[in-house]
């Protein structure tokens, strides 16, 4: 039950997190509702509770511990990464929404054209997902060969569900905004950066590339969103600020975001001295 807790809290924080630099950068241009704020929330409380029973230790079964800083940070990464694959995929594959609101589509496109068919939209979807499934597979593979603890393998299991962000982003967007190669080695130099990081907390390739991605996003988003928090996003690109208000009252958010990132490096710190 602590561990279900526990799992919990720590998504409930990523959740809020995520919601948090999406509301701050949308509003102005969709408005505000406490039903789309609170969706990641519940999704990131959720998904924390679930990765909780499936890698926290409970009684005998082996896994994390939860109740150390080490593998709270660790899991704080992993949970943050799910979420956004989860809502990510969701957007991308099987909502239905007008996208004439964007710049970049949020659906699956080619080459910047909407596909409407949901047949093909769920094919493709299939396909990502089996890709997923491979790299995981790979992945797993080479965390359990005998050059485990060499650096290279470390580096490349640990950046690899980062790589494949890169190049689903590219895919998004290039098409319209045109290929940035800073951009695109980015989310790979930075999961690097958080590897050399995370590997002090935990022996386990998987999660320390799981981990390393999610707090990639955090940080590459907490940059775009509140270093240039006048430049919209790619997706609202050249699109009117239809809610001026917004950009007042998404101020109002902006401790609990501040208070996360705190708790995080806390985490972070007590972690270095317990490890």
């Amino acid at each position: 039950m602590i561990t279900l807790l526990l799992g919990a809290t720590v998504g409930a924080l990523a959740g809020i997190h995520i919601a948090t630099w999406g509301m701050y950068k949308d509003a102005p241009h969709e408005g505000f509702t406490w039903l789309r704020y609170s969706r990641g929330i519940v999704l990131g409380t959720v998904i924390g509770a679930a990765a909780a029973v499936v890698i926290g230790i409970d009684d005998d079964r082996i896994g994390i511990d939860l109740t150390r800083a080490p593998a709270l940070v660790v899991f704080f990464g992993v949970v943050y990464i799910l979420e956004r694959a989860v809502e990510e995929f969701y957007k991308t594959f099987l909502r239905e929404e007008d996208q004439s609101k964007y710049t970049i589509p949020m659906q699956f496109h080619v080459l910047g054209r909407v596909v409407e068919s949901r047949t093909a939209r769920w094919a493709a979807g299939a396909g990502v997902l089996a890709a997923a499934f491979l790299l995981f597979f790979g992945a797993r593979i080479l965390a359990r060969s005998p050059y485990a603890s060499s650096f290279l393998v470390i580096a490349a299991v640990g950046t690899a569900a980062s790589w494949f962000s890169a190049f689903g982003g590219a895919w998004k967007d290039a098409p319209i905004e045109g290929f940035e190669t800073l951009k695109f080695f980015r989310s790979p130099g930075i999961a690097l950066c958080w590897v050399l990081i995370l590997m002090q907390f935990t022996d386990d390739l998987i999660l320390l590339g799981l981990a390393s991605a999610g707090y990639t996003v955090a940080t590459i988003e907490t940059y775009k969103t509140f270093f240039f928090p006048s430049k919209p996003r790619g997706k609202f690109a050249n699109k009117p600020v239809l809610f001026p208000d917004m950009l007042r009252r998404r101020q109002m958010f902006v401790p609990a975001f501040v208070g996360v990132w705190a708790l995080v490096v806390t985490g972070v710190v007590v972690a270095f001295v317990k490890a």
